[in-house]
């Protein structure tokens, strides 16, 4: 599975399996992405999600990622380094 190489913050995504079952299901959209986490506005509270810990589907293309494949800091992982 190839790396996402596009910008994540601003995406709506939905939580499709998680380690922590208690956050599959959560939709929302990408405010903040570090290099192991992502930050999504559930209703105007922001939920901190470890990326390695998570598939999501981007709601608008329906491409489904696995957050270990894109467990690095976005600018290097958009910049392909």
């Amino acid at each position: 599975m190839a790396t996402y190489t596009k910008e994540l913050i601003g995406e709506k995504i939905e939580i499709i399996d998680a380690a922590n079952k208690g956050q599959k299901g959560l939709k929302g959209a990408v405010v903040d992405e570090t290099k192991s986490t992502l930050v999504i506005d559930v209703g105007g509270v922001h939920k901190t999600l470890l990326k390695n810990t998570i598939t999501f589907r981007i709601l608008g293309t329906g491409e489904v990622i696995d957050g270990r494949i894109i467990a690095r800091r976005p600018e290097e992982r958009i910049k392909g380094k």
